[in-house]
């Protein structure tokens, strides 16, 4: 009986353990800055991709919202596009 006890202690101690490493471990992905609504918002994450695949390419920094049908869809692609296109730059640069 002495030797059952003995293995479920050290299970759940290393059950325990490997559990408080792999929430450390586990990547922010929505930042305190982040408004969910921008992640969900098609015209700001289009813009972000473009934004970045412009910075990408070297490409001066021109939006064309014109797709967008709504102003707020415009003002929001422009967030996403200016967003993408300045976080690739600070990117490179840490790098």
């Amino acid at each position: 009986m002495n030797r059952v006890s003995l293995f479920a202690s050290l299970m759940a101690l290393s059950l325990g353990t490997v559990s408080v490493f792999h929430v450390q471990r586990r990547p922010n992905f929505l930042s305190t800055n982040e408004n969910v609504s921008h992640i969900t918002d098609g015209a700001f994450r289009d813009g972000l991709y473009l934004g970045r695949l412009a910075a990408e390419n070297g490409v001066a920094p021109h939006v064309v919202s014109g797709r967008w049908a709504t102003e707020a869809d415009r003002a929001s692609f422009t967030a996403g596009y200016q967003k993408g296109y300045e976080d690739f730059l600070a990117d490179q640069a840490a790098h």
